[in-house]
Formats: C-alpha cells, sequence, structure tokens
C-alpha cells in the first residue's frame, strides 16, 4: 500500500509539473505581442514619424509672422588737426539702439499652402509606411518562433536518434559477445552512433541560433513555446483572386506610394509659386540713445549733446519674379519628373504586391500538403522500424537494416517538423501580402501605438520645444 501510494504522488506531481509547463508556455500571439511593444526597429520607425510630422508645422511657419529683437552699439572717436600752430580739437560720439522687428508675408504665390498638403501627405505616407514595417516586425516574429520551435524538436528527435542508436550498439556488442553477431554489425552500429552525435551537436547549434534571433526580434529571450496557431479566417481570403483584390485595396505599401503621389504633386505646384508675385510686410520700432561730446574752444562754453528718439516704421513690399537665371524654371521641370517616377513607383509596388501574393498563396497550399505527406511517410516509417526490428531479433533482418529504417524515421520527423513550421509561415506570410497582419486583425492583447495622436499635437503648434511626451 505504502509502494502503490508513493507511485501515486509520484504520478500526481509529474502531471501537475507538465499541467504548470503548458500553462506557462508562450504562445505566438503573446510573443507578437512581445515584439509589437520591444521591437527595436519598429520603436525607431516610430520616432521617425514622429519626427515626420514635424514636417507640416514648419510648412505651415510660411504664413506665420517673425519677431525679432535687434540691439545695436556704435561709438565713434576723431581728433582734428589744424595749421599754424591752432590747438587740436577731439571728439566722441555713441549710440546705443534697440527694437524689435516683425514680419509677415501676406501672400507667397501659394506655396505655403501647397507645401503644408505636401507635409500632411508626407505624414500619411510615413504613417502608411509604419504600419508595413509593423507587419514585417510581426512576420518576423511568426518567423523566429516557429523557427525555435522547429529546431527544438529537430533536436529532440536526434537525441531520441542517439539514445535509440546507443541501445543499439549495446544490442550489438551483446550479440557479439555470445556469437550471434559479427563484428560488422558492431561497427555499423557504432559508426551511426558517432554520425548521430555529430548531428545532435549540429541541432542544438541551430537552436541556440534561432534562441538568438529571437531575442533580437521579440526582445525577451525564448521559454516554452505552445503549438503555432494560423491567423484567423477574417485575415486570409478564400481565393488568390479575392487575395490580390483585398491587397490592392489595403495593402499600407500600395497606399504609402499613393500619398507620395500626392505630395508630389503639391510639390510640383509649390515649385510653380515662385514664379508669382509676393507681398510682404515689415514693422519695426527702434528706440535710440545718442551721446555727442567734443573738447570744446577755449573761448565757447564745453558742450555735451543726448538725444534720445523713438521711431517705429510700417513697410508694405510687393515683389514681382521676372528672371530668376533659370533656377525657378529647373525647379519646376524637376518637380514634374519627381512626380512621374511617384506614379511609377505605384505601379511598381502594385505590381510586387501581386506576386508577393500569388506567392505566398502557392507556397501556403504546398505546406499544407506537405504537412499530410509527411505525416504519412512518419507512420509508414516507424511501422516499418517496428517490423524491422522484430524481423532481425528472429534473424530475417541485419543491424544495418535496422539502422537504415530508424534513419528513415528521422528524415521524417525533421521533414515533417519542418513542413509543419511551413503551413504557420505561410499562412501569416500571405496575410502580410495582403495586408492585414497588423495587431487589430490578429486580435493582439497590446495597447496599439496610434500615430495620429502624435501629429494631431504637434500639426498646429505654434512654439514650444517640448515634446508632446514632455521630452
Amino acid at each position: 500500500m505504502r509502494n502503490k501510494t508513493w507511485i501515486l504522488a509520484t504520478l500526481s506531481a509529474v502531471l501537475l509539473g507538465a499541467t504548470a509547463d503548458i500553462a506557462s508556455a508562450e504562445t505566438l500571439r503573446a510573443a507578437m505581442a512581445k515584439a509589437y511593444a520591444n521591437n527595436q526597429d519598429l520603436n525607431a520607425a516610430r520616432a521617425q514619424l514622429r519626427a515626420t510630422d514635424e514636417n507640416v508645422p514648419q510648412a505651415r511657419s510660411g504664413l506665420r509672422p517673425t519677431v525679432n529683437g535687434v540691439a545695436t552699439a556704435q561709438a565713434n572717436r576723431s581728433k582734428t588737426t589744424y595749421g599754424d600752430n591752432i590747438r587740436k580739437q577731439y571728439g566722441r560720439t555713441g549710440a546705443l539702439v534697440a527694437g524689435i522687428q516683425i514680419n509677415q508675408v501676406l501672400f507667397d504665390g501659394f506655396q505655403t499652402p501647397n507645401n503644408v498638403n505636401a507635409a500632411q501627405a508626407q505624414v500619411r505616407a510615413a504613417q502608411k509606411n509604419l504600419d508595413n514595417t509593423v507587419q514585417d516586425t510581426l512576420l518576423s516574429t511568426v518567423t523566429v518562433y516557429m523557427n525555435v520551435r522547429r529546431d527544438r524538436e529537430i533536436a529532440a528527435f536526434r537525441r531520441q536518434s542517439l539514445a535509440f542508436l546507443n541501445e543499439q550498439v549495446r544490442a550489438a556488442q551483446a550479440r557479439f559477445d555470445v556469437g550471434e553477431g559479427t563484428r560488422t554489425d558492431v561497427a555499423q552500429a557504432q559508426s551511426e552512433q558517432a554520425l548521430a552525435t555529430a548531428l545532435l551537436n549540429t541541432a542544438l547549434a541551430q537552436v541556440a541560433s534561432s534562441e538568438a534571433q529571437y531575442l533580437d526580434v521579440v526582445g525577451d529571450p525564448p521559454t516554452q513555446l505552445d503549438a503555432g496557431t494560423p491567423p484567423n479566417s477574417k485575415a486570409i481570403p478564400t481565393s488568390i483572386a479575392s487575395a490580390i483584390r483585398v491587397a490592392e485595396d489595403q495593402h499600407p505599401a500600395i497606399l504609402a506610394t499613393q500619398f507620395t503621389v500626392d505630395a508630389a504633386s503639391f510639390e510640383v505646384k509649390s515649385a510653380e509659386g515662385q514664379r508669382l508675385p509676393t507681398v510682404s510686410l515689415q514693422g519695426e520700432v527702434n528706440n535710440t540713445y545718442a551721446l555727442s561730446d567734443q573738447d570744446p574752444d577755449p573761448a565757447n562754453l564745453p558742450g555735451v549733446v543726448t538725444q534720445n528718439e523713438v521711431a517705429g516704421t510700417v513697410t508694405a513690399q510687393l515683389t514681382v519674379p521676372i528672371y530668376q537665371g533659370g533656377l525657378v524654371s529647373s525647379r519646376v521641370r524637376q518637380a514634374k519628373e519627381v512626380l512621374s517616377q511617384r506614379r511609377i513607383q505605384v505601379d511598381g509596388v502594385r505590381d510586387q504586391v501581386r506576386s508577393a501574393v500569388a506567392s505566398a498563396w502557392a507556397q501556403r497550399q504546398a505546406a499544407d500538403a506537405n504537412v499530410q505527406g509527411y505525416s504519412a511517410q512518419v507512420a509508414a516509417a516507424q511501422l516499418a522500424l517496428n517490423g524491422v526490428v522484430e524481423e532481425r531479433n528472429v534473424g530475417q533482418r541485419t543491424t544495418l537494416d535496422v539502422l537504415n529504417a530508424q534513419s528513415d524515421v528521422i528524415t521524417a520527423q525533421i521533414l515533417l517538423a519542418g513542413a509543419q513550421r511551413d503551413t504557420i509561415v505561410a499562412a501569416y506570410t500571405l496575410a502580410s501580402a495582403v495586408g492585414s497582419l497588423l495587431p487589430e486583425r490578429m486580435a493582439l492583447a497590446v495597447d496599439r501605438y496610434e500615430p495620429e495622436e502624435h501629429y494631431q499635437a504637434v500639426q498646429d503648434k505654434w512654439f514650444g520645444l517640448r515634446t508632446p511626451d514632455g521630452r
């Protein structure tokens, strides 16, 4: 009874430990959420977008007033020498001027409004580029996650194979010792044992490499990883035609290039505005304090003259461009060529997205088919191995037959592990290709970064050195 009680307690502890390991295993979506929050490349892209937001208030400054404080100080010393022994005369003057200048551009040929529109389009393009970076980061997370799982499984298979071969070496040696086997059987088993040891070391090195890549992408080292789950059905269209259609409508890379076309068209208008008249208004208020002191003539009284003057001026200026040496005309032509380039890039990116969708669709179908085929191969190879071992035990098979059958099992298991990894990665690759690999589409438990909040906080700021987050 005591022995039975001890066995039951041991089994309960093992089951509880296994349950705890399963409960603590990290899921694929949890890893994606970590990468969304911690990935350095993604955080750098967010900072770059915030810097791009500042282009809008910089563009708006073209029609805003500029105020400058001006102060000057002037001093003069003089000496006058006359002939016939007339005494020399010395003089000095000084002036202090302090004032305020205000400059206001009233009309600049519509350059500022077009510059603002171009900057806003650039911000929208940068926001879509950020979404594309998010997709790349999440896809990289899926890839490294499944790579770690695959490589760990392969290492486990290699370890099982080595344990099996260790047993085969022991059995071959035992049969040789009693005269039922040959030295060749022992040598063949030892050869496969040495090869299995080397392959296990290689597999463990690959595990370490994959775990290092996981740390780089996700930000934390991998723990026990749960089985990967494909994205929800809403993220993947049901046919390749609908997948291409959805990708053309929503893929961030296509939308980003379309916004760059808008920005380039406004830049053309801004360049053309340099050929139009400009109207500006300047106001200035100065307070001048002056001092004049001259070495007096003995016949006259000494004199020091001081003066304080406050003056204000207002100037309106109209500038009509007539000829600028061909500079403005060249800028207009250049801007038009850039606009043509942006339009071509839209077509190029659209073709790339279509190709990516078609490739991802084919890879996913192939991966799903491979899982079924390799699963059947594993089952058949394991059944064959069991039969060969039994036949070897009764003398109908050799040790080499057993070793070959075991090699077939390991090869099939490794192929199946790779196919299972490929089917998950291919599904998320397809989601990325159609533009659906985003936190809200994947239902990730994250605090979503909202770039619009920073843009609205800075796009109409008139002053202030602190960023919206207080830096």
